[in-house]
């Protein structure tokens, strides 16, 4: 088996890589059979001589390669017919904007597997960058804060080389009595946990962050139960909620009510109800100041997101009262960071954290006759077809949807 690491081509250019050199080390020594190639590369974060000093071949042709293994969209022109593919194809809800790419890849007999499709038998996802995006994003977070009152300076965290030094800026600044709400329970949850731990903010309960009043910042996670009711006022856990969202409403606005940063890092499943709406946004009840969105959904459940920020310009303005866009700057603005490419800030640790769990949880499915279904589940397309699984992409492909 050839393995590739492909050059990233995709506009704006995004650094990260499946493998560190170190990481793609491990996978040689836990798998000496297997031959990998390096895509020569000028954007990507480890250098190409990073990778020969590690022991690996750079190239300039991978066509050799049976596997290839990407980050973001390859660019329709550099796909490899018949070969297998591994990258974020952003297809599998409908992107309008990549249909095209998906045409080509059944066209080109090319077998793809998206990594939001790498799951678990029960859906959950075994690799990401999710982590970097919640640390990124809280980061990202307080540094609107500051610049939205004009009372510490944090540098962008593009211009810093890792969590750490994240970590170490934050430690500089001094805050006001803080309430911060953090919501989600998966990986990009506890990226931005870690920030506000090592930040030494007081994590308290949901009785306490709603109740008492605090002369120290203080955080409270919460999760879908804590905010979303039954409209019978049952409780029947979360496997209810899961498969009867439409029993739910949002109970969202009596932690809005005391909030004055809230990061959003819940995944928003179809058929939930709205965290806020523009609505409840105008109530005099809302008090929310700042909105980390780091799960990004445009139009959504947070009624603030009215589009995606970039990393050159993070932060906007929301006026609940015109439910429109305005200067952060604005006195009557919800200050809005709404990056959706949050990891690629931080890409040196992103990578090597993204190349842990590939390593973990796909590389020995080519190894052990995929023994745990890994690769079988998330395999989209298959000799020019979608397969089984990915079949509800047909009116997509044919361009009725």
């Amino acid at each position: 088996m050839k393995f590739g690491i492909i050059k990233e081509r995709k506009n704006p250019p995004d650094r990260r890589v499946v493998f560190s050199p170190e990481k793609l080390q491990e996978f040689q020594k836990k798998y000496p059979k297997a031959i990998i190639k390096v895509e020569s590369s000028d954007i990507r974060v480890f250098s190409d001589e990073d990778y020969v000093k590690a022991g690996f071949e750079v190239v300039k042709d991978i066509s050799d390669c049976n596997v290839l293994l990407g980050v973001k969209e390859v660019p329709i022109e550099f796909l490899i017919p018949n070969k297998k593919y591994f990258f974020f194809s952003h297809t599998i809800k409908k992107q309008p904007y990549n249909r095209n790419l998906l045409v080509a890849i059944l066209e080109k007999n090319i077998e793809l597997y998206d990594h939001e499709t790498i799951v678990k038998e029960n859906g959950t996802r075994l690799i990401g960058f999710g982590r970097y995006a919640g640390i990124v994003g809280a980061y990202n977070g307080f540094r609107a804060f500051g610049l939205k009152h004009e009372s510490f300076h944090l540098p962008k965290a593009e211009t810093l080389a890792d969590q750490k030094n994240l970590i170490d800026e934050l430690n500089k600044i001094k805050l006001p009595n803080l309430k911060i709400l953090l919501t989600g329970s998966g990986k990009v949850a506890h990226g931005a946990k870690e920030m506000l731990d090592a930040m030494h903010i007081k994590k308290v309960s949901v009785k306490s962050y709603l109740n008492d009043v605090f002369n120290e910042p203080v955080y409270c996670i919460i999760d879908v139960l804590d905010y979303n009711k039954r409209k019978d006022n049952q409780v029947l856990g979360r496997i209810d909620f899961y498969k009867y969202p439409e029993n739910y409403e949002s109970n969202f606005m009596r932690f809005a009510k005391v909030t004055d940063y809230f990061i959003a890092g819940h995944f928003f499943g179809d058929g939930a109800p709205y965290l806020f709406t523009r609505e409840d946004a105008k109530s005099n009840d809302f008090n929310i100041q700042l909105v980390a969105d780091i799960s990004c959904d445009i139009d959504g459940p947070v009624a603030s997101t009215v589009r995606a920020s970039t990393i050159a310009d993070p932060i906007y303005g929301y006026n609940p009262q015109t439910a429109s866009e305005v200067n952060y700057k604005d006195e009557n603005a919800i200050v809005v960071m709404a990056v959706d490419n949050l990891p690629c800030e931080l890409p040196k640790d992103a990578s090597v954290g993204f190349g842990e769990l590939f390593l973990e949880n796909v590389i020995p499915a080519f190894y052990n006759d995929d023994e745990n279904g890994v690769l079988a589940r998330a395999k989209m397309t298959e000799n020019g077809n979608l397969t089984a699984r990915f079949s509800y992409l047909q009116d997509y492909v044919d361009g009725k949807e």
